[in-house]
């Protein structure tokens, strides 16, 4: 038998990211929690989670802190059918999701709302470009992600949620600048533009769509969706910005299109575990409404 106390010490700490954190969560001593990881390190025969800042799971770590995750919702739904098992109920279980940063800023968060206002359970929401939050998903470390992968990571189901419009916008100042003869290849070569992250490719994906060729982009790095917007706004670059995000500052003037008949259309799918857990079902349903919602349909 699985023994629950010793599986929720190392959940806690790799969710916590300390020792310190995961002792308060659990209402015990951090020694206490530090004996429980080592105890069933040392049945398992292997380490579990990285002592550091913060604390990390290894891959098997991962795998059993996925299975509490399970477990914890497949109680959370007994418990609800049967109240007399936990008549003081059971504490929230936390599932872990990753999101790209634009759709958290964006449609997402109504369907997080949505979600927690119904269930016992907290989102534990990290956030990722979206052509790598499949990697959550690989090494076990989230239940279920927002990315650009249409096709299914192992054990999961790809589900598609629609596609969001990006639009190239600049300050009225910074076009005037660099692209008074209009959107050319060597203006772009000396226009700095605005990167999320070393994995964020939106910017060169336009560009090579719009030239039909790359191109090495001087690039300002902001990882922040709404820091990205107030950039562009401020003429610190040019950049891409979702639609929605940036319609205000269009219809002000405070933004202009650089091309504005050439949007960049991003589709995304929602993929999760496969196995039956209803709580999880009740989630996606709740995505996929908030998707409809604010995203556009796919082709």
């Amino acid at each position: 038998m699985l023994d629950y106390s010793l599986l929720a010490a190392i959940a806690a700490v790799v969710r916590e990211g300390s020792f310190e954190r995961a002792a308060r969560a659990l209402h015990l001593s951090p020694s206490a929690v530090s004996q429980r990881v080592k105890l069933l390190e040392e049945r398992l025969g292997q380490v579990l989670v990285v002592r550091g800042s913060p604390c990390v799971a290894t891959e098997a770590g991962r795998h059993l802190c996925r299975h509490v995750e399970q477990v914890g919702m497949l109680e959370q739904d007994l418990v609800g059918a049967m109240p007399a098992l936990a008549p003081d109920g059971l504490g929230r279980v936390t599932l872990r999701l990753a999101v790209n940063a634009d759709s958290l800023a964006t449609w997402f968060l109504p369907a997080a709302s949505a979600f927690a206002d119904s269930e016992a359970a907290l989102l534990d929401l990290s956030i990722e470009d979206q052509a790598h939050t499949a990697e959550r998903l690989r090494s076990g470390e989230v239940l279920a992600a927002v990315t650009d992968l249409a096709e299914p990571v192992q054990g999961c189901r790809s589900l598609p949620l629609g596609a969001m419009r990006y639009l190239a916008t600049a300050s009225p100042a910074f076009v005037k600048r660099y692209f008074p003869a209009g959107v050319t290849a060597e203006a772009l070569s000396l226009a700095p533009c605005l990167r999320f992250s070393q994995q964020d490719r939106l910017q060169a994906r336009w560009v090579e769509q719009q030239l039909g060729q790359a191109l090495t982009l001087p690039t300002h790095g902001l990882p922040s969706s709404q820091a990205f917007v107030d950039a562009t706004v401020a003429g610190l670059g040019w950049g891409m910005n979702p639609a929605s995000s940036v319609a205000q500052a269009l219809a002000e003037g405070r933004l202009q299109p650089l091309l504005p008949q050439a949007p960049l259309m991003l589709p995304l799918y929602w993929q999760y575990t496969r196995q039956q857990l209803p709580m999880l079902e009740r989630l996606t349903q709740a995505v996929l409404a908030a998707a409809r919602d604010g995203l556009e349909a796919l082709d």
